[in-house]
């Protein structure tokens, strides 16, 4: 895994990815927490509370093997991603809530995963100083997502056409750049990739059911209205499984392949449960407005 691809490689998409989310972000996305703080409150908790616990209780109950379980856990903490934006536009939840839980995660990721990323690893690996996320590595992660973020979201302010031009090349490189990585890593380990996949399928569906369940069903049984809830639902259900991969693939942070597998068995799954729980959510949506509106004329 030391290769030039991934030595050089893996920095650099994971800086790239992270440019592009900042050449979308502007101040005003952080203030929206304010105008929105019930349904931003409770997500924010579930996503690094909530979930990393959950996620803590499907490793011990499928037995998962250490370095598998410590990805799993890595999975966890990581953030939600840009495509929770898109899931959220398509099936009408709360975009604007979206893309401020995307900022606010990705912020307090730099804090909050390094932490849980350590505590898996003492606890199934039995020693977190050899494979956890140290506080030099912790200053890693620091720059290579907040500093892009940073230049991202200036580059905005000062020049948004720019931005608006920039925007798309830069998510199209990354892309590149990180599949030829992906791929590089997946080549290293063809021979073990089907029993990966049976090892962990069924405990990354499991986490990804419940991750879209818990991110609706509990700001909804908080009084938050649809919308947010589905904002919620798509932010906390779709993890940044390409943050998850790099930090597990990149020989500066966790550099082990097996790590990096529930990330890419998650980033297979969940674009089809999300385009499910988006359409079951609907029709119950649906249902409920007719149920309201038959129940008014009579």
């Amino acid at each position: 895994m030391d290769s030039a691809l991934t030595l050089i490689g893996l920095p650099i998409a994971l800086g790239i990815i992270m440019l592009g989310l900042g050449l979308g972000l502007t101040v005003d996305d952080f203030r929206r927490v304010a105008r929105h703080p019930k349904a931003a409150v409770i997500a924010l908790g579930c996503q690094v509370l909530l979930l990393p616990a959950l996620c803590f209780g499907l490793v011990l109950a499928f037995d998962l093997p250490p370095e598998l379980a410590v990805g799993m856990m890595l999975l966890a903490a990581s953030p939600g991603g840009t495509t929770a934006n898109l899931y959220s536009h398509l099936f009408g939840g709360h975009v604007a809530l979206n893309i401020t839980l995307t900022a606010i995660n990705s912020v307090l990721a730099v804090f909050t995963l390094p932490i849980v990323v350590n505590l898996a690893a003492a606890h199934f690996l039995g020693d977190a100083n050899s494979l956890g996320l140290q506080f030099d590595k912790v200053l890693q992660v620091f720059a290579i997502v907040l500093i892009p973020v940073a230049i991202g979201m200036l580059v905005r302010a000062r020049a948004a056409h720019v931005a608006e031009r920039l925007n798309r090349p830069v998510r199209v490189l990354s892309v590149v750049v990180l599949i030829a990585v992906i791929a590089g890593a997946v080549l290293g380990e063809r021979d073990n990739i089907a029993d990966y996949f049976v090892s962990v399928g069924l405990a990354v569906l499991a986490f990804n059911l419940l991750s879209l369940g818990i991110g609706y069903g509990v700001p909804r049984l908080a009084g938050v209205e649809r919308s947010a809830a589905k904002a919620a639902g798509f932010e906390i259900g779709i993890h940044n499984s390409t943050l998850a991969i790099t930090i597990a693939l990149s020989p500066a942070l966790l550099n082990n392949a097996q790590m990096a597998i529930p990330g890419a068995v998650y980033g297979i799954v969940m674009f089809f449960t999300a385009a499910a729980f988006g359409y079951l959510v609907n029709r119950v949506d649906t249902r409920s407005a007719a149920a309201r509106d038959e129940a008014a004329t009579t």
